[in-house]
């Protein structure tokens, strides 16, 4: 006899439609989180039948999870409950682009290659270089305000969003912002759901600034043999006129994987920082002619990097920040620190890690104050549990603040993957509340078991 969930999805798939619905058992193991796996998969037609869905849903007491490609379903806190996967890969179509104008309005399944491929037709781009790269879909990316090392220059996708629409748990499709890039009109409740990780609302679409693709973009790679000299490298960048499109700081386990997409090494005898300079020929021949100068004076070693060398490491870094790369007993991390803390942070963790055994390996994206760091056991697992508390303390102790990404489900049922709760965490509770009465959308996800 089907339980309540069953029979209550089954309804369900009358009020989106039996095409737009799937209880295969592989279909929804496909979206299964922590071991969660949800009675059914719903792949909504439009914006307004993913609001018929979430009221559905808010009504009958059943639980949804909002995602696309699945990538990021491994990060936040395990489910109270899980009923409903909605997937939004289905709405993959571009709704307003205005090129003359700098502005695209697009729904959030389109992947960010097929989107970059479609803007570099017209000489444009969009600055992100977040996990999981061409694979990650737009509506992710927003969502959870996803972010490479391109953010030293351009910003995050909260600064590229000019507005969107929003689907409810009440059924409707609301609209903020606009498409134009000065826009004053009314609160801008795109900056409150953007990085709220499908808790308040569904994303179904979104309207981008767009930017002009440099001409010519290069990479320069350098050699530190400690992270004091490392330290004094990134100083002197970032008090110099350089403006570097991206700049990262590699432990040797790091380096191992952006060079050759190896596995997690043991540290080696040294570090590596990657930068990349964007602009015209005189640009960038004048940005390394400096470059240069800076890593002399403070004791690099460095090389260019060939261009397809080059994009293969920006890739595969990408790659290595992917929750949904990650192994099933890996950690991975990320840690948001003061910009002048980070090199002692890495030699604290690189100390917990060697002490406990267990393989390590970072990227700090330099002047951003963001490191993603992954520990791999190399004997026991059970070690991952306690190191990551102490990394933890260690970031809150110079000002951080550290999330767990992805663990093993064992080891996520006994640690909060978001830390301690912030000075305003009434605030989001009453947010929550407001939007959310019934707590359909990801119950218990989010920071503080929202």
């Amino acid at each position: 006899m089907p339980n309540v969930a069953e029979q209550l999805t089954a309804q369900l798939a009358a009020v989106v439609g039996s095409g737009s619905i799937t209880f295969e058992r592989s279909a929804c193991s496909a979206f299964a989180i922590d071991d969660l796996v949800p009675q059914c998969v719903v792949y909504p037609g439009s914006a307004a039948h993913a609001a018929a869905a979430l009221q559905y849903a808010s009504n009958n007491g059943l639980a949804v999870v909002p995602c696309c490609n699945a990538t990021k379903l491994s990060t936040g806190n395990v489910p109270r409950r899980y009923d409903v996967a909605l997937c939004l890969k289905g709405l993959d179509q571009t709704r307003h682009y205005e090129p003359d104008d700098l502005t695209v309005s697009v729904e959030p399944g389109i992947r960010l290659g097929s989107f970059q491929e479609l803007l570099s037709r017209r000489g444009l781009w969009i600055p992100l270089d977040a996990p999981d790269g061409a694979g990650s879909s737009l509506g992710g990316i927003v969502a959870t305000n996803a972010s490479g090392p391109l953010r030293l220059r351009y910003g995050a996708p909260r600064d590229m969003v000019l507005g969107m629409k929003i689907a409810t748990v009440e059924g409707k499709v609301i609209k903020t912002g606009g498409r134009v890039v000065k826009n004053v009109a009314g609160y801008d409740l795109a900056k409150l759901m953007i990085g709220s990780y499908g808790t308040l609302g569904v994303i179904v679409e979104i309207n981008f600034k767009l930017y002009p693709l440099p001409p010519r973009r290069v990479t320069r790679a350098f050699r530190a043999t400690t992270l004091s000299i490392a330290r004094d490298f990134r100083r002197k960048v970032l008090d110099s006129p350089l403006s570097p499109s991206r700049m990262i700081l590699l432990d040797p386990g790091g380096s191992a994987i952006i060079r050759a997409g190896a596995p997690i090494a043991r540290p080696a005898e040294h570090y590596e920082i990657w930068i990349e300079f964007a602009g015209s020929e005189a640009v960038t021949h004048r940005s390394l002619t400096m470059i240069e100068g800076i890593a002399a004076s403070a004791g690099l070693a460095g090389h260019p990097l060939e261009e397809a060398a080059a994009d293969g490491g920006w890739s595969r870094l990408a790659d290595f920040a992917s929750p949904g790369r990650r192994g099933p007993e890996d950690v991975l991390l990320k840690v948001s620190l003061p910009l002048s803390r980070a090199e002692e942070f890495i030699e604290c963790s690189l100390r917990e890690a060697g002490a406990a055994k267990v393989g390590h390996a970072a990227c700090v994206q330099l002047g951003v104050g963001i490191i993603h760091l992954c520990l791999t056991p190399e004997e026991r697992a059970s070690e991952l549990l306690a190191i990551t508390g102490r990394i933890r303390q260690a970031a809150v102790q110079r000002g951080g603040a550290l999330t767990v990404l992805h663990c093993p489900a064992g080891m996520k049922k006994n640690i909060d993957v978001w830390g301690t709760e912030p000075d305003d965490f009434p605030l989001m509770q009453r947010l929550k509340q407001t939007w959310d009465p019934n707590g359909t959308l990801s119950p218990g996800r989010f920071l503080g078991h929202l």
